[in-house]
């Protein structure tokens, strides 16, 4: 079913909460993707907690649910505290993230209700998902089918063969998001392997592409109308230009956060930034 839509504002804090504990989860680990988490945290409050995914967390295998897959696995933080927040499961299991015997381990898992797959292995979540978009064109079911990538992970040929695929078999309800925050894990995307022009790409391998602010509520929903209302049998993809390590200001863009772990001031100073924005 399709959740009520929170306001601007609402989200806003939904997504400060979020923040605040995919940083605690890290620091209690002492391990954990903090930059990657952090840059795709609008989208994912958007998606859930914005009401932008029809789904139901008291029936995570509802039939009619859209089919949300996290390819960049490893900023599984995120993806956690947003299904914990929408009932997937006790919030409370976010305290024991990547500690011995936890569910909740450095890569989503599909055992954990509201994950369809298991992913990490970067390069696999757009193939299966359309896949997936397929078998329900096959099937005449119209709900959509959703890949997060990132931008990094876009170097990955199978990316493009999934691309090819979906325009091809013209799976008009495959919608692919790219977290664009321009850095990997030691280095910026248009320095390792350039990827620009990214947008004329996308368009080339027959797909509708929107580009958007991937922080702004606003422009988030604005393009999942037009995901919703299109009419094309063309596949959606929606690059969105986002900031690594966005909502601390020390990590913001740096390059040593894409794995680490703040401590001491840095933590302290972490702490109150993120409180700050609530």
């Amino acid at each position: 079913m399709m959740r009520p839509r929170l306001n601007v504002t609402e989200l806003q804090a939904k997504a400060s909460w979020v923040r605040q504990q995919v940083l605690e989860m890290i620091t209690s680990a002492g391990h954990g993707h903090i930059g990657g988490s952090l840059s795709a945290v609008e989208i994912l409050v958007a998606l859930y907690q914005g009401g932008l995914l029809s789904h139901d967390p008291r029936q995570p295998d509802w039939e009619q649910r859209d089919r949300f897959i996290m390819s960049k696995g490893h900023a599984a933080e995120v993806l956690y505290a947003v299904l914990a927040d929408e009932g997937f499961f006790d919030v409370e299991l976010l305290q024991t993230y990547g500690k011995s015997g936890s569910r909740l381990g450095g890569h989503v898992d599909h055992h954990l209700p509201g994950i369809e797959v298991s992913t990490g292995s970067l390069g696999h979540g757009l193939g299966l998902a359309a896949g997936l978009a397929l078998a329900a064109k096959l099937d005449n079911k119209d709900f959509l089918t959703v890949a997060l990538m990132g931008d990094g992970e876009c170097y990955e040929g199978s990316v493009w063969e999934s691309a090819m695929f979906g325009a091809h078999h013209q799976l008009g309800r495959l919608v692919a998001i790219i977290d664009r925050n321009q850095q990997i894990t030691l280095d910026y995307t248009e320095a390792a392997n350039q990827l620009e022009p990214f947008t004329d790409k996308w368009k080339a391998f027959g797909w509708d592409v929107i580009e958007l602010d991937g922080h702004s509520f606003e422009e988030i929903s604005q393009a999942w109308s037009h995901v919703r209302e299109h009419t094309t049998n063309m596949p959606v993809v929606l690059i969105a230009n986002t900031i690594k390590g966005k909502g601390i200001s020390f990590m913001e863009g740096d390059l040593n956060w894409h794995h680490n772990v703040p401590k001491g001031e840095q933590l302290e100073v972490a702490i109150r930034e993120l409180a700050t924005d609530g």
